[in-house]
């Protein structure tokens, strides 16, 4: 069975989607719907834009689900899927691919997203970290130690065997990334983000969207939608948009979607969208599975 996955924030890329725009006239006319939609011209940022241009959350979350949904659409009758996941923003670019939201809708959803949760990082000082070979049961253990003394620490993405990261105020992160190292982590890497994603901190934010979504139509998905908060297959609309809500304060499981996809009959992984983050994830947790990016099939 063939599955595709949708990357998210941090797969951004100077000149991102331009060969794209440049070759497929359907890619074409979604990139300027997308400008239309959004009132400005992202594309002029992805195709020409600084680095520190499209760092910003506001920009990179449209930019990247616009790339990833335009390369999976672009595709035509060959875009084809029998179960797809998107990484915490991907899941919107999943969802959009597999019809349960419109282009535009998906596109607005992922605006307010990143504003929302840009102004919830300005309301508080907080960041992410990268803890490397230590055991997921761990850093979990530290994590609830350094809350249960006043700080906010939790376990934010479950990427693969080997990688977790946490989330939380910048003392919490501080502290847990020392008592990591010091419990066996080969590595404790604060991440170049602005805020806690996929932790309490997000909460503002998750109000703010929570309207938003409720107020969008989601429509039956073409084929089961892999969510981050469960990691299992959903096609209930009303599922679906309770899943979404949840998932910006909830950790992202992606370990167990990919492993869930692979019980259900998953052979083969297509990334779409900027990067090869996925694809990297994918052959820790299953070297064995066939894994490729979008791009080949535009070739």
């Amino acid at each position: 069975m063939k599955a595709f996955v949708f990357p998210g924030q941090g797969a951004q890329f100077q000149g991102m989607g331009k060969e794209l725009y440049e070759n497929n006239p359907v890619a074409k006319e979604y990139f300027e719907r997308a400008n239309d939609i959004l009132g400005f011209r992202i594309t002029d940022i992805m195709f020409e834009g600084s680095d520190e241009e499209l760092r910003q959350t506001k920009v990179t979350q449209p930019a990247v689900f616009i790339h990833s949904v335009v390369s999976a659409l672009a595709m035509g009758e060959a875009f084809s899927p029998e179960m797809v996941a998107g990484h915490s923003l991907g899941e919107f670019s999943a969802l959009t691919a597999a019809g349960a939201l419109s282009f535009e809708d998906g596109l607005k959803l992922v605006y307010k997203r990143a504003l929302a949760m840009q102004k919830a990082c300005e309301m508080q000082k907080s960041t992410m970290a990268a803890i490397i070979a230590l055991s997921d049961e761990k850093i979990e253990e530290i994590c609830a130690e350094i809350s249960a003394n006043g700080n906010i620490v939790v376990a934010a993405n479950y990427n693969c065997p080997g990688q977790l990261v946490i989330s939380g105020d910048v003392t919490g992160i501080e502290k847990a990334c020392e008592a990591m190292k010091a419990a066996g982590a080969k590595r404790a890497l604060p991440l170049a983000v602005s805020g806690a994603f996929h932790s309490p901190l997000m909460q503002p934010a998750k109000e703010e969207l929570e309207a938003a979504i409720k107020e969008t139509v989601i429509h039956t998905p073409c084929c089961p939608v892999y969510q981050n908060v469960d990691g299992k297959p959903h096609t209930v609309p009303e599922e679906i948009k309770a899943n979404l809500i949840a998932q910006l304060t909830s950790p992202v499981r992606w370990t167990a979607s990919v492993q869930q996809m692979i019980a259900d009959g998953a052979t083969s992984f297509t990334e779409c969208g900027p990067g090869a983050v996925l694809q990297g994830m994918i052959k820790k947790i299953a070297p064995s599975t066939g894994v490729e990016n979008i791009e080949l099939c535009h070739a």
